[in-house]
């Protein structure tokens, strides 16, 4: 062969490697970019409750102030929900968020002064980050402790704190939710739902107040408008354009693995449960232990999440909060994120790192990836 057909030859090599490799960066760059809007986040929450501080702590100005929320942990977890690259888009509060408990004159005052804060750009960014916050009471704005020094306790309805909680917390409420009608709307108030993109959203105010009555001279804890939210949690499940349905209330349903229906939850867990079960809902998401747990109840189906470790003393090893991802291929990732907690639980811990705590995807079928709870 001639030199100059060697040359010809070893040209068109050349050339033909090229084009292979130009192909080939042109083909792996466009898997990334594939790989990437298969995993993007479409709509993203958060959630978390019980932030108020014990009654020991009531007047102490180094753990709280006038809205008894525990100042540290709040500015930390507003500041760091604030700061997320890829904020929320809702971020509900599940109750306790001040201590209250006790008069009607101490819960208006209290949120009074937590809507202060929440407003106070200097304490934290939270107001001004452009994420929704949606707020639903837990027994602490809704009850009464009737004697501070008798054991084993009872806590029953306080007349009022429907009107006070409407009166001050109504914009932290979307203004688009759908509203129990009819017999007992108004104190059925704080139970609603709305929806955002594909997402179903149940709020129920877990201690709903009723009047005392001659079987019961104090009132009812623990109760629900139970048709109400099977209905609404039906309606979701049978529209098209509805792919994921959630149920928040304060109390939770299942602790530690089992099902409560005394003060840890409520009575009308025993109707309510097997109904989100039967509509498929993805989770009851909870607050009132003061600690975070994550469940799935017969080892399949829907999923009973606790993250009330928002700054409440008891027995989260942590305080944070956790995060609900829609991804675009589907998915729905739990995260569960925070800081290891202080000694007393009000002291600022600098030199703890929030770190994730619990992540997973929140199958259906039995959770490959169990939490151990405590």
């Amino acid at each position: 062969m001639k030199l100059k057909e060697i040359l010809m030859l070893l040209l068109v090599i050349t050339l033909v490697n090229c084009n292979g490799k130009k192909k080939t960066k042109v083909a792996t760059k466009k898997s990334k970019v594939a790989l990437q809007q298969q995993d993007s986040v479409v709509f993203s929450f958060t959630f978390l409750g019980c932030n108020r501080v014990d009654r020991k702590q009531e007047g102490d100005s180094t753990a709280t102030n006038a809205s008894t929320a525990n100042l540290t942990a709040m500015k930390r977890i507003w500041t760091e929900i604030a700061a997320l690259k890829r904020k929320p888009d809702l971020f509900f509060f599940l109750g306790d968020m001040v201590l209250a408990e006790s008069t009607t004159t101490k819960l208006e005052n209290q949120l009074i002064a937590w809507k202060k804060l929440y407003y106070n750009t200097d304490f934290s960014p939270i107001s001004t980050s452009n994420i929704e916050m949606v707020a639903i009471p837990g027994n602490h704005e809704m009850l009464y402790w009737h004697d501070y020094n008798v054991p084993n306790h009872d806590e029953w309805p306080l007349k009022g704190a429907t009107e006070i909680w409407m009166e001050h917390m109504a914009e932290y409420m979307p203004k688009d939710r759908a509203i129990v009608k009819g017999k007992d709307s108004i104190n059925n108030q704080m139970t609603f739902a709305f929806t955002r993109k594909n997402i179903g959203f149940v709020l129920m105010n877990t201690d709903t107040y009723n009047a005392p009555t001659k079987d019961n001279p104090y009132g009812l804890e623990g109760q629900i408008p139970t048709d109400w939210i099977v209905k609404k949690v039906e309606e979701y499940k049978s529209n098209p354009k509805i792919d994921h349905v959630f149920v928040l209330g304060h109390k939770p349903y299942y602790v530690s693995g089992k099902p409560e229906t005394g003060h840890a939850g409520f009575p009308e867990g025993p109707v309510l449960w097997p109904k989100l079960v039967e509509n498929r809902v993805v989770a009851m998401l909870s607050a009132h232990l003061h600690d975070y747990q994550r469940m799935q109840p017969g080892n399949e189906g829907t999923y009973q999440v606790i993250a009330g470790n928002s700054g409440s003393p008891g027995s989260a090893t942590f305080f944070g909060y956790s995060k609900i991802d829609i991804m675009s291929n589907g998915e729905i990732k739990l995260s569960s994120i925070g800081y290891d907690k202080g000694d007393p639980y009000y002291k600022r811990m600098p030199e703890s790192p929030s770190t994730i705590r619990d992540q997973t995807v929140l199958t259906w079928k039995q959770n490959a990836n169990p939490y151990k709870n405590n």
